[in-house]
């Protein structure tokens, strides 16, 4: 019994000494390996740099750009690691790696199909997709501008501050509202004249006024409008509609806005159109005939 053991022991440090042995011979080719490694992640990132400026010069497509820039490096980086494993006699692993690489993608394609979905989205985006960087949206109910698109979600700024990540997958398959594709956007309000002033000539004079003032575009498909939309309890309502040219959806066109809402205004008054307040009606009910009244000067103690 205590032969049998002595021949185990022997039989481990041997195997220990062969394995060390063998690990020390192969300790430059790892050495060798590890520094191909990151040469060569060094050399995936400047041609990534390169890849970038080139793609730029042939394309206005910032996410198109960022999203090819990306996949370059990714595809160099795995040739890379891939190399470096044969070099260091490893070729077996990286055999491996890629055979189950693609035996557990089926697998992890099933764990993890919303990733997966998602992913194929963002290449999907990256060749055809509804707005473009800067670009105001609105997608399942969330309204931003748009300010990065990665492999999995597409990333919106919102107007009140908040970065809101949607999933590459929602912006394929829901409705996406773009309210800047063009650079034009359709700008109203409503401007209560009384009933006693003539409609036909405040029409034309909010017409004038509207056009002249800054930031408003009309041509044949972009028109200033103006047409009675309300007769309300004490006011003629015109509803006045008219387009800007902007690519920033939430800050110039209301600045624009708040411009023509003022000229307008000014325009009716210098003209001697009346802009009444609402009218409240008091009714007496039972046997009151009248309202006590009293009026009396502030400034009086």
């Amino acid at each position: 019994m205590q032969h049998t053991f002595s021949d185990i022991t022997n039989a481990l440090v041997l195997s220990f000494q062969r394995s060390w042995y063998a690990f020390l011979d192969q300790v430059p080719a790892i050495l060798l390996a590890i520094l191909i490694v990151a040469v060569g992640f060094l050399l995936a990132n400047k041609l990534a740099g390169v890849g970038r400026k080139v793609i730029e010069r042939r394309s206005q497509d910032p996410l198109m750009t960022n999203f090819l820039t990306k996949t370059i490096k990714l595809v160099l980086g795995v040739i890379v690691v891939m190399f470096g494993l044969r070099v260091a006699g490893l070729g077996g692993i990286a055999t491996g790696l890629i055979t189950a690489a693609g035996a557990s993608a089926i697998i992890i394609g099933f764990a993890f199909k919303d990733i997966g979905e998602n992913f194929i989205s963002g290449i999907i985006l990256s060749f055809n997709r509804p707005f473009n960087l800067n670009d105001t949206v609105e997608v399942g109910g969330i309204f931003g501008k748009v300010v990065a698109m990665e492999f999995r979600y597409t990333k919106l700024k919102t107007f009140d501050g908040r970065d809101v990540y949607i999933p590459n997958s929602d912006v394929v398959k829901k409705p996406v509202f773009n309210y800047t594709e063009d650079g034009f956007f359709r700008v109203e309000f409503v401007a209560g004249i009384a009933y006693e002033d003539k409609i036909d000539d405040a029409r034309e004079l909010i017409l004038k006024t509207v056009r002249s003032c800054d930031g408003v575009v009309e041509d044949e498909a972009h028109e200033v409008f103006v047409a009675v939309d309300e007769l309300a309890v004490s006011t003629v309502n015109l509803m006045v509609r008219f387009w800007v040219e902007t690519k920033d959806y939430r800050k110039r066109s209301l600045m624009i806005r708040g411009s023509v809402i003022t000229e307008v205004k000014q325009a009716l008054e210098a003209n001697g159109f009346s802009l009444p307040a609402d009218i409240q009606e008091i009714k007496l009910y039972g046997g009151q005939s009248s309202i006590p009244v009293s009026i009396s000067n502030a400034k009086e103690k």
